[in-house]
């Protein structure tokens, strides 16, 4: 069983959460969905649930940045070389200025 309840409902009388299985609550004026309460009967379930579906997302992000992370292996080791590329860039700019 079901309901869609108001902030102030909610605060006067928090039995009302007893009686249902979830309920939805919804800012009145603004019609503005604010959140979902859940019977403590189906809490330890439905967390599991939530906690699996965010490691998922986190662990396809991760999976996402690690394709990339493998293909720089190696190119930007040598780190004198691109010091001299900069200071010779630098250079040529300050050559430019100079004239």
């Amino acid at each position: 069983m079901t309901a869609v309840i108001g902030m102030r409902e909610l605060v006067r009388n928090s039995k009302l959460l007893e009686n249902y299985d979830y309920v939805e609550i919804e800012d009145k004026k603004t019609h503005e969905y604010k959140g979902l309460f859940i019977s403590p009967k189906y809490a330890k379930e439905f967390k599991e649930l939530l906690e699996k579906k965010i490691s998922d997302e986190k662990q396809k992000d991760l999976d996402e940045i690690m394709q990339f992370a493998g293909s720089f292996d190696g190119e930007f080791t040598d780190l004198t070389t691109n010091e001299k590329i900069r200071e010779k860039s630098y250079s040529n700019r300050a050559k430019k200025y100079e004239q």
